[in-house]
């Protein structure tokens, strides 16, 4: 077994927390940049505080407490990807956006009409995107997921050089965490009740690819006892308003018809996906 040395580990924390800004910090965004670096620095002292701080046990005599450093760990890393679009304008438009602290919003990376990708957060850090949500048993989307934002308004098709590109981030990230093809999902799928985005959103296309999942061409009838609410739990839906899971899911799956009733042919869609999570 291999022990990691002091050294090894400032030099893995530094680079998880150094500054992944495309290296522009002497452009037009430098101040954000700088005030980016004085964060990560501020994170890096509290990992590095010894013994950690603000963790004590509460309501424990503090001399049955103490701290040994262990040299096996690493760092969390993501286990979903959630899709947005930014329904803004343009690029510059959604940045502003993130780097204004009183919108309190962000996102790991924006990806422009012509294909060009922002980063604008470290993947193992923890961005305000997905707001009041769940997936499964998940209702802290924010800490376990990677958000990435499509400069699209919300009104308009997504263009090819833009598809290219998030596939090839969506490529680079499963790779690297090993995330589920099932863990490539939309903003609407973990907020049904608050979100549509991404609106119209080629999802067929990402699943051919590897980045989430479809349903087949042949379609079997599901069996007399088959359950559209429960399986709607299963795939990872919250259907504490039923309406608006039936919405979501068909706004992923169906897209020419959002209404929040599933049709027999919806039903064929629903049990195809639901035997692909069991």
């Amino acid at each position: 077994m291999m022990v990691q040395k002091n050294s090894t580990l400032k030099v893995l924390l530094y680079g998880v927390l150094a500054l992944t800004f495309c290296g522009c910090t002497t452009s037009k965004y430098a101040a954000t940049n700088k005030v980016y670096k004085e964060q990560t620095k501020s994170f890096a002292t509290v990992i590095q505080s010894m013994p950690p701080v603000n963790q004590k046990i509460d309501s424990l005599d503090q001399n049955l407490q103490s701290f040994v450093g262990t040299v096996n760990f690493g760092i969390r890393k993501p286990n979903f990807v959630i899709i947005h679009h930014t329904a803004q304008n343009s690029l510059d438009q959604t940045i502003k956006t993130f780097i204004l602290t009183r919108t309190q919003v962000s996102a790991h990376y924006v990806v422009s009409r012509d294909g060009k990708v922002v980063q604008m957060l470290n993947d193992y850090l923890r961005a305000n995107h997905a707001g009041i949500g769940r997936w499964g048993n998940d209702t802290d989307l924010n800490s376990s997921s990677i958000g990435i934002e499509l400069d699209n308004n919300g009104n308009e098709p997504f263009s090819a050089a833009q598809i290219n590109s998030l596939c090839a981030l969506l490529g680079t990230l499963k790779k690297k965490y090993n995330i589920p093809k099932a863990n490539f999902i939309g903003h609407a799928d973990i907020a049904p009740t608050r979100k549509p985005d991404p609106s119209n959103f080629p999802w067929k296309v990402l699943a051919a690819k590897g980045y989430g999942l479809w349903y087949d061409d042949v379609l079997m009838m599901p069996p007399a006892d088959f359950n559209s609410t429960f399986a709607l739990r299963i795939i990872g839906y919250d259907i504490s308003n039923l309406g608006a899971a039936i919405t979501a899911f068909k706004r992923h799956f169906v897209q020419i018809d959002i209404t929040p009733q599933l049709t027999l042919a919806d039903k064929l869609i629903l049990y195809n996906l639901y035997t692909k999570y069991l």
